[in-house]
């Protein structure tokens, strides 16, 4: 439809799979799996439930009569009840037991856990796979020798590879809290309209143990190891909290990752992928904008920003339910997921096809080398019997003239013949370029890829084979 607003994160950014999982079909049939799990507790515990019910249930799990509900809806404004009358009509005997002692938040709360533990798993999987390709990369070029920045000024040179750890260990951080984060997921259970299960102490004539096995065992029955051991109707709004702070980390992991990538296009050294067909701009036929990392930029500053909703919502909660969170939680947990799904896809697409200008790099290198090689060039000399302080302020100076050589006549950089040209050297321009080895600056760079890539990424990635090979094809 063309007269309606439609959300740029499902028509441009973010996956199937992700939007399947924050679906109104995946929300509805984890109601009804709910509602199977209550009933089957129930009845293992001692209530006048039947196997017939419990497998007339079954039977219409996946079948929802959207029809039905949404007609209801229109009459009693209330969608869970709306979808406990159609699940009733579909399974007439077990109509009478649908739902039986829980409020609106056992479906609604625990498939909010659901669906956010499953999003987070894709998260999780596309996060690996991000670093996995990021791996090849920094192994691949490791010992290509690069200027390093500081404050965006050159400054001692490093490696490609190297950097590109940098970003890694940006998105290992972000595992690591993720990884925390879903080992903490627990599902509400069914604790009643405040919290206390006053109705199941109705239900089951006082009888404490029961009780205390109600939550246990739909836990079990949903894969989980847990319920919250106490709530109020809902469960804590903190926890869509820490969901969203871990969605921000990694939008912030992906959002520095995209200004290196945008600023080493600028440069000419390191460039996103470009298609055949591809066009940068519609008035400059020959421009190659960084529109897929520019991208991520602007995803990640949404999730970056949207963490707050999540964050005021948990603080304004009065006492044991107030339905504000309503709303604000309906578009922003999904549409955080979606924005990160859709972060990591075009990652996932940058990093498998960044193309490297290893001739531009060396060009740049080499034209600021002779002033980070000084340093070596003055030990040499006063190895050759120089006086260490009066080299070092010859040095400066002649940096100095230099400097301007290239800064206000636009000039190359003269500096290994200003120095050849002094005696207190004694080292000719052919000795000195000589020194111009740009492996012989970057320290122990190369090195340090390999131990990060041995003992830091490869057992994560040994430990996760099972989710490696994903590939990102971008919409637009």
């Amino acid at each position: 439809m063309t007269n309606r607003y439609v959300s740029p994160l499902s028509e441009r950014y973010a996956s199937e799979e992700m939007q399947y999982i924050f679906s109104p079909d995946m929300k509805f049939r984890t109601w009804r799996r709910l509602w199977i799990a209550l009933a089957e507790t129930e009845k293992e515990l001692g209530l006048n439930i039947t196997q017939e019910q419990i497998d007339e249930l079954k039977a219409h799990a996946d079948d929802i009569n959207y029809d039905v509900a949404k007609k209801r809806e229109k009459e009693v404004r209330h969608d869970v009840m709306s979808h406990v009358y159609a699940y009733g009509e579909q399974c007439p005997k077990a109509k009478g037991i649908i739902h039986l002692g829980a409020t609106s938040c056992y479906v609604g709360d625990n498939t909010d856990i659901i669906v956010m533990t499953e999003a987070l798993k894709l998260v999780r999987k596309k996060l690996i796979n991000v670093i996995y390709e990021l791996s090849g990369f920094a192994d691949k070029y490791k010992s290509l020798p690069t200027l390093a920045f500081t404050h965006f000024q050159p400054a001692q040179p490093t490696t490609v590879g190297k950097r590109a750890t940098l970003w890694m260990n940006e998105f290992m951080l972000d595992l690591e809290e993720l990884d925390f984060v879903l080992s903490t997921m627990k599902l509400l259970g069914s604790k009643g309209t405040t919290g206390t299960q006053a109705s199941f102490l109705e239900l089951f004539d006082g009888d404490q143990e029961k009780i205390d096995k109600i939550d246990p065992m739909i836990a079990g029955k949903m894969g989980f190891k847990e319920c919250y051991p106490v709530s109020g109707q809902t469960y804590s709004r903190k926890v869509d909290t820490r969901v969203a702070n871990v969605l921000a980390g990694i939008a912030a992991s992906a959002h520095k990752f995209s200004n290196d990538i945008r600023l080493l296009q600028h440069l000419k050294e390191v460039e996103e992928p470009f298609e055949k067909s591809q066009i940068g701009s519609s008035a400059m036929a020959y421009k190659r904008n960084p529109m897929r990392s520019e991208r991520i930029a602007s995803l990640s500053r949404y999730v970056m920003i949207d963490a707050l909703n999540p964050a005021i919502t948990s603080a304004t909660q009065w006492f044991e339910r107030t339905l504000d969170d309503s709303a604000n939680k309906r578009l922003s947990i999904p549409e955080a997921f979606l924005a990160t799904d859709g972060v990591l896809d075009l990652c996932l697409n940058v990093v498998d096809g960044l193309v490297v200008n290893d001739k531009v790099i060396d060009k740049h290198l080499r034209s600021e080398l002779p002033f980070m090689a000084t340093e070596n060039i003055m030990m040499d000399a006063v190895k050759a019997g120089g006086d260490r302080q009066e080299l070092h302020e010859l040095i400066r100076e002649l940096s100095m003239k230099a400097a301007k050589n290239v800064k206000q006549n636009g000039g190359e950089n003269n500096l290994l013949k200003l120095i050849a040209d002094e005696p207190e050297f004694n080292m000719t321009l052919n000795e000195l370029n000589k020194t111009m080895d740009p492996a012989r600056y970057v320290g122990r760079a190369p090195q340090q890829v390999d131990a990060y890539l041995k003992n830091v990424i490869q057992p994560m990635l040994d430990g996760n084979k099972d989710v490696l090979g994903m590939h990102a094809d971008i919409n637009v």
